[in-house]
């Protein structure tokens, strides 16, 4: 965990500002800003591609690629929710050959750090996948998206429990170069999300990517019946965003070092410097890009401000930083401070 630092003051004005330090290691991922897209929200990144430069942030995470290709769920497969919107587009993609033949090698000549994202409906598919990523190479990490809502089955839930997930993930590395990081997407629908870390940690993981969406569901008045096809979806958007505060605190807390790559409702600076603080040694933006596709870039340049302006000379000061121990030296000052010197306890306290 990193060690606490002193915020001293406010930063100077653009035209003085010193170089500020952006870079972070995810476990043997390096990245020079902390900044990736969301898994589902940006495809391979070719459109975002048309609003900013996707070489300027930390990385691409891709859409879940399966072993073949797949349709996705029947429509309707969207639906809008106060702050946040359900999706239940179930995984819907081209299979991992056509992605490794189109996408892949265009985000490679395109020179973006890349972040491919793997599903399957068993630890031997998700095994399968990982070895026809193997062969083809130019990526940078795997993300093992373990904790889709969106299936018919919830049984293909595997993050939801500890041996399930374990499993896939000794699948993956087993079947993945050694050299290539592995982040294990987790649910945060699990009594226990801090037992579902340790289990992938202990299985071969790199680090964690937390969290995925909620399992929602919404109902269409006027029809009277479920507003989704598929009755139920994951919930994102800003709702979810304490929830994913709250899992990566826990598993910051429990598990110190452990990498952690947080999402769910990051719609500025702001909220991704909440994460930050939480634990989260880089962060992903999905759900705002459907409204602002070049909410990475700005996003990324907002956290900058949010870190210089709280005295941070380097974003890695940053990560884990409320979790520092109070100075109760501090404490004892301020506490002093707000006494009123007339009062009977003044003198005990002032000797």
């Amino acid at each position: 965990m990193t060690g606490s630092v002193i915020v001293t003051g406010m930063s100077q004005a653009a035209s003085g500002e010193p170089t500020f330090d952006f870079s972070t290691n995810v476990g043997s991922l390096e990245l020079n800003t902390p900044i990736l897209t969301a898994s589902g929200c940006a495809a391979a990144g070719r459109e975002l591609d048309n609003y900013f430069d996707i070489t300027a942030i930390g990385g691409i995470v891709t859409k879940s690629i399966m072993l073949a290709p797949r349709s996705g769920r029947a429509t309707p497969r969207m639906a809008e929710t106060p702050s946040g919107m359900l999706n239940s587009i179930g995984l819907q993609g081209p299979g991992v050959e056509s992605f490794i033949e189109n996408d892949l090698a265009w985000l490679q000549q395109r020179g973006a750090r890349t972040i491919v994202s793997i599903a399957g409906g068993s630890a031997e598919e998700f095994g399968k996948v990982a070895a026809k990523l193997r062969i083809a190479g130019g990526f940078d990490a795997i993300e093992v998206n373990i904790s889709c809502p969106n299936v018919e089955d919830r049984g293909q839930v595997f993050a939801c429990r500890a041996d399930t997930a374990a499993n896939v993930i000794q699948t993956v590395r087993r079947n993945s170069d050694s050299r290539i990081p592995i982040f294990a997407k987790l649910s945060p629908d699990v009594t226990d999300i801090v037992e579902i870390a340790a289990s992938v940690a202990q299985a071969g993981a790199t680090g964690v990517s937390v969290i995925n969406t909620l399992l929602g569901m919404v109902i269409n008045t006027s029809s009277m019946r479920p507003a989704l096809a598929g009755v139920t979806g994951g919930l994102s958007g800003p709702a979810i965003r304490p929830v994913a505060v709250r899992c990566i605190w826990q598993i910051r807390n429990a598990l110190p070092d452990l990498p952690i790559i947080g999402m769910g409702g990051v719609r500025s600076g702001h909220d991704a410097l909440e994460m930050v603080l939480a634990g989260a040694n880089a962060v992903s933006v999905g759900t705002s890009i459907f409204n602002d596709p070049s909410a990475p870039m700005r996003i990324q340049n907002e956290l900058e401000h949010e870190l210089r302006i709280r005295g941070f000379t380097k974003f890695s000061q940053a990560v884990s930083h409320a979790h520092r121990e109070i100075d109760s030296t501090l404490q004892i000052n301020t506490a002093i401070d707000d006494l009123d010197p007339t009062d009977e306890n003044w003198d005990f306290i002032s000797e």
